[in-house]
């Protein structure tokens, strides 16, 4: 019996789970997915998790929910990847030998990463919102919250998700129009990158939407530390942005089982081919999802279509077959504006967010890089689509994988 090993049972690898089931034949090959955690987590709704629009109740599930019956879940940590000996160290002593490794342990908050950022005031006034944990105590602090001076901040790039911070910004504004204190509160974007976005059509209309909101925009920040007695993040340069509340993402980096290992680069993700998502260094690894080092977005939709061509290259590497160069980068995220509103960005490596329409070309319905009440409940519907669908393997015949450029304004 041959052996598929998948490490991490996140949206990337409980999706790769399912898709290989669908194909592969069971009397050959045996596929086993590794993760200590007992519930798995809906990580787009840590955004709406401080505001109240969502509860716990529809973020997390059991995770053995989601894995496909013919797969073998191994509830225990991976210690170290031992890639000449094509095995796994486990922590509790066992050694799992593969036949191919899909790497799908995703990236994780180092807020140890910036001076002061964990300090005293660690999840009192300094609160992240990329962890379920993190997300739930903000929440109870916005309950209470009088006001004052609201920092919404990155550290660095990359991140899971780019537009989430911005979004943070957005429903905050609503959220503190919605309870009639918005005069009582100062908001504050502050990023390390010249712009709102990476992209200069979609950080010209994010921009303006900062503009209109009143959001004050401190760009080009490179944080140094955060002095929590005096309230205040200070950057290499000396500046300094003080806040009543910080919310902050801190730095991104791949899981430290990868740097045990000894196979990741300097933020321990993955370095991997990025139009056929193999390893550069292993033939027999494969990664995707927030674990690659490829120049994508991390986001749940790009998973969603690394998932189904890694799929189709693991059968091509299977039967010996030359590899598929097909994944473009294609992403695509709703981008909530508040006020029961959102924008809908489309792109890919190659392709920078346009105006246009979604999915069909010409008839859309939902329009790009425009506000509408339409793509707001397009967000909300995903959740639906990420549980039921995306999560099961299952092919949603209307998106394409690969971007298309029809229907789009270049």
């Amino acid at each position: 019996m041959k052996k598929i090993l998948i490490l991490g049972a996140g949206t990337a690898g409980t999706m790769m789970a399912n898709h290989l089931s669908h194909h592969l034949d069971t009397k050959t090959w045996e596929i086993d997915i590794v993760d200590h955690r007992q519930e798995h987590y809906y990580q787009p709704g840590y955004l709406f998790l401080p505001f109240d629009i969502y509860g716990p109740e529809d973020i997390v599930k059991p995770i053995n929910e989601f894995i496909p019956k013919s797969a073998n879940l191994i509830s225990d940590k991976a210690k170290k990847i031992d890639p000449k000996e094509k095995s796994v160290v486990m922590e509790n002593g066992d050694v799992l030998h593969y036949d191919i490794l899909i790497i799908a342990t995703g990236c994780n908050i180092a807020p140890e990463e910036v001076n002061g950022m964990d300090g005293a005031e660690w999840h009192k006034s300094v609160f992240d919102f990329y962890t379920f944990e993190g997300s739930l105590a903000l929440r109870d602090k916005l309950r209470d919250w009088t006001g004052g001076k609201l920092v919404v901040h990155i550290t660095e790039m990359p991140i899971k998700c780019p537009v989430a911070p911005l979004e943070f910004a957005f429903l905050a504004d609503s959220y503190f129009k919605n309870k009639k204190m918005r005069d009582k509160v100062e908001i504050t974007y502050v990023t390390p990158l010249s712009g709102a976005f990476t992209k200069p059509k979609a950080t010209e209309a994010l921009s303006h939407l900062l503009v209109e909101k009143n959001i004050h925009q401190v760009n080009d920040f490179g944080i140094k530390k955060v002095d929590n007695e005096k309230k205040v993040i200070i950057d290499y340069e000396g500046r300094e942005v003080p806040f009543d509340l910080l919310v902050t993402v801190p730095t991104n980096k791949g899981d430290a089982l990868i740097e045990r290992s000894g196979i990741g680069d300097d933020l321990n993700y993955v370095p991997t081919n990025k139009a056929t998502l193999q390893s550069m260094e292993y033939q027999d690894i494969f990664v995707l999802g927030d674990a690659t080092n490829i120049p994508a977005s991390k986001a749940g939709s790009v998973s969603h279509f690394e998932a189904e061509i890694l799929t189709e290259n693991i059968l091509r590497y299977i039967k010996g077959e030359p590899l598929k160069e097909e994944f473009d980068g294609h992403a695509n995220c709703f981008i909530e504006t508040g006020n029961g509103k959102a924008l809908l960005i489309d792109f890919n490596y190659t392709h920078e967010p346009v105006e246009g329409t979604f999915p069909f070309p010409g008839i859309g319905p939902l329009r790009l890089l425009k506000e509408s009440r339409m793509n707001h409940m397009g967000k909300l519907a995903f959740r639906w689509i990420y549980w039921n669908m995306l999560l099961k393997g299952t092919h949603i015949p209307f998106v394409s994988t690969a971007m298309q450029t029809e229907g789009k304004h270049y």
